[in-house]
């Protein structure tokens, strides 16, 4: 193979095979650039014979005839077998020719149905976009066009309308003053509706300009590249002429109303302000002008409460008023402004501050007015095409309700500068009004708004918003409750100073319960206040009951009734027991002069009083009882069955019933005397009067034997002890006897029989 390389080279070419071979050139011609990658053929010789060449050719031919042969005679079978197949194919292309033929036919009389006039229809569909383009131009400028001209002649209107009205009142000053006034009204009326009219061209046509994304041509238009591009207004010559006079108009009808909004919440014309509010939806910024307007009412809140707490303002007015008299020489001297008040000047701050309180609650409540004013036109009043509540419009720039806004303003207003009072110094007896007054001016605040707004505020029941406002003042509320428990802490101290030796007794319990009465008296005109009130004065008792409960005496000396004179603990358990009653009596007036409310926060604390009254005096009653009942019980030791002596005479009572009756007047003296109750004190001797009768009674009826001396006996105890019951229960000995007895009912009854 390697003799054949040459003839087997990809670029070999027979013909400059023989030219170089003829010439006696070298074959194949070399490259005067070296090739690398090249390699040069072994057989390649620069000069060959002609001879030599033609007997190379001859063997290499005969040689490439012997290997044909014999791989045609080794692979026959194969070459017969792709000899038919290759027949049997080109029948098979010879088909598929056909198919081709009548395919590129069919794809020609395609082409000349469906290409062809896609193309035409394309062309059409772009000349209709154009068309529609052009319409939705001429519609668009068409309807700008009558819009500025109608906006021209409402305008022309509003020009002339301050004008017809001198006329018209030279036409109607023959008619009554009511007709003058209804055709005012129409006059005003005709000239709202004008504005909103106009707003509403005005809103049209700026949107007509602003109209450049939007295709507004038939719906089923495709929406390309080009369709997308529309045309806006402004480029057009006709449409441009007019846009200083919309912008002329707009800036006027924007002033007209502004002019309208701010006389209707001046005026709370709540028709005005419907219009106003028509004509501000007509041009689209009604949630603008809502919030500017809440803006503004918020600012003008906080200029005035700033104003009403600023203290060089305050300064200012205090010096003022000490100014020296004109005529009067002026000083060498003069300090500074203060900024601050002094002991001397603390009053004048005060009735400064007061003035300027008053004027901040009258503006507040005429700012409250108007933002609920605003509210309830909101609220009611709709676009009559649209059917939008222009309150729901107005939230989409809202975080709430403009009244809920107005409050939280005013609280934390209120709540920022009211700190400022903190620098006054006052004096005890300044913060005891200065609540009282704050609080009256809320409630004038209250007054004057419940008229125009659902704010509540009674006994029953308060508005959220004033609790929310009254709670800016928590500072000032503080101080007083403060001042107020400090009080009561106070006076109860006092009572106790004494300790076991000057325990409390009645004057003290009666005054503690005025002084509860006084504070809630002075809170009373505060619903809020006087519940706080009432929450110290339960606690102040609930500290009372503690006292007492440490300072009483329960153990034996405080119940023992040997005599002859009370001990030292009956004696301080009798003041404290009287300290109660008096307190809690005072209390109970309670029901009947404040509301259930009230009531209910001091009743548990003053029943409290009442419970620890009773653990002071039960165990002393059961003791008296059955000290009484003892010795009542000793007749049995008398021997009621010996007979009668006719030389003795009648004896006098029996030893029972003279220690009985000694008893009882210790007990009355002793311990009851001391006990300053009032009526409950007779109630008590009553008691102790029947269950002696009772007793003596069950005692007496049981004594056997019984003889005619026992009789005479029993006659004269209780002939002695029915004087003795007489005075025990009365305190006189100079009634008559029986009389006072008289109230022990069926006890005594039984006892005469």
């Amino acid at each position: 193979m390697a003799d054949y390389s040459v003839f087997a080279l990809p670029a070999f070419n027979p013909n400059e095979y023989a030219n170089a071979i003829l010439a006696g050139d070298p074959y194949p011609t070399p490259d005067p650039r070296p090739r690398p990658s090249q390699p040069k053929s072994a057989d390649s010789i620069p000069k060959e014979d002609i001879s030599v060449a033609i007997s190379k050719i001859s063997f290499a031919v005969d040689d490439v005839a012997k290997q044909i042969k014999a791989l045609v005679t080794g692979h026959h079978e194969q070459l017969l077998a792709q000899a038919a197949n290759a027949s049997t194919l080109s029948g098979s292309l010879a088909n598929v020719r056909s198919g081709l033929t009548e395919l590129d036919a069919s794809v020609d009389k395609l082409r000349l149905k469906i290409h062809v006039p896609y193309e035409n229809l394309q062309s059409n569909v772009s000349r209709l976009q154009k068309l529609h383009q052009v319409s939705d131009i001429l519609r668009r400028t068409s309807r700008f066009v009558m819009l500025a001209r109608r906006l021209q002649v409402q305008m022309t209107d509003m020009a002339h309308e301050p004008n017809e009205e001198r006329p018209l009142h030279q036409a109607i000053s023959n008619t009554p003053v009511s007709a003058s006034a209804s055709q005012m009204l129409d006059v005003e009326d005709e000239k709202e509706r004008t504005i909103a009219k106009a707003a509403l061209s005005i809103a049209e046509l700026v949107s007509l300009l602003d109209d450049n994304v939007v295709v507004r041509g038939h719906p089923s238009a495709p929406v390309t590249a080009e369709s997308l591009s529309v045309v806006p207004l402004r480029s057009i010559r006709a449409v441009a002429l007019y846009e200083s006079f919309i912008e002329n108009a707009r800036s006027t009808v924007t002033n007209e109303m502004e002019n309208m909004v701010l006389t209707g919440l001046t005026t709370l014309n709540q028709t005005l302000l419907a219009s106003s509010l028509q004509t501000a939806y007509n041009l689209g910024v009604l949630p603008t002008l809502v919030q500017g307007l809440l803006l503004d009412l918020s600012q003008a809140v906080e200029d005035r409460i700033r104003n009403a707490f600023d203290t060089s303002r305050i300064s200012k007015d205090v010096l003022g008023r000490d100014s020296p008299h004109p005529s009067q020489p002026p000083q060498i001297y003069r300090s500074r402004i203060r900024t601050e008040p002094t002991n001397a000047t603390a009053s004048q701050w005060s009735a400064a501050l007061w003035t300027r309180l008053e004027s901040m609650f009258e503006e507040m409540a005429d700012c409250c007015v108007k933002v609920y004013t605003l509210e309830k036109v909101l609220k009611m009043k709709k676009d009559t095409t649209t059917q939008v509540l222009f309150l729901e419009e107005a939230m989409k720039a809202l975080e709430n309700q403009p009244s809920a806004i107005f409050w939280t303003s005013l609280s934390q207003y209120l709540e920022k500068y009211s700190r400022e009072a903190s620098n006054f110094r006052l004096s005890s007896a300044d913060l005891e009004h200065w609540l009282p007054a704050v609080l009256r001016l809320f409630h004038d605040f209250f007054s004057k708004i419940a008229v125009h707004t659902d704010t509540v505020y009674g006994d029953k029941f308060q508005s959220p918003e004033t609790i929310l406002v009254l709670r800016a003042f928590s500072n000032i509320e503080s101080s007083y409750l403060s001042r107020t428990t400090n009080k009561l802490n106070e006076a109860i101290g006092q009572m106790f100073s004494g300790g076991s030796r000057s325990p409390p007794g009645a004057n003290e319990g009666a005054n503690l319960a005025r002084l509860i009465l006084n504070e809630l008296d002075s809170a009373r005109f505060d619903p809020l206040l006087v519940k706080s009130v009432s929450k110290i004065a339960a606690s102040s008792l609930d500290v009372l009951v503690s006292r007492v409960d440490g300072l009483a005496t329960r153990d034996r000396s405080a119940v023992i009734l040997q005599g002859p004179s009370a001990t030292p603990q009956q004696a301080c358990n009798a003041q404290l027991a009287s300290c109660l009653y008096q307190c809690s009596r005072r209390l109970d007036s309670l029901k009947h002069e404040y509301t259930d409310g009230i009531f209910y926060a001091i009743r548990p604390s003053s029943e409290a009083v009442s419970r620890a009254y009773e653990q002071l005096t039960d165990p002393l009653a059961s003791a008296i009882r059955r000290e009484l009942g003892a010795i009542i019980a000793k007749v049995h030791r008398i021997d009621f069955g010996q007979s009668l002596d006719p030389r003795s005479g009648i004896s006098g009572a029996s030893s029972p019933i003279k220690e009985l009756t000694e008893r009882l007047g210790f007990i009355k003296t002793e311990l009851l005397d001391r006990y300053s109750i009032g009526d409950l004190c007779d109630e008590w001797k009553l008691s102790i009067v029947k269950f002696v009768i009772k007793t003596f009674l069950l005692h007496i009826s049981i004594a056997t034997p019984l003889g005619e001396s026992g009789k005479l006996q029993i006659t004269s105890d209780m002939t002695e002890l029915e004087f003795a019951l007489s005075t025990f229960i009365s305190g006189n000995g100079q009634n008559k006897r029986g009389r006072s007895l008289d109230r022990a009912g069926e006890e005594y009854r039984a006892y005469e029989q």
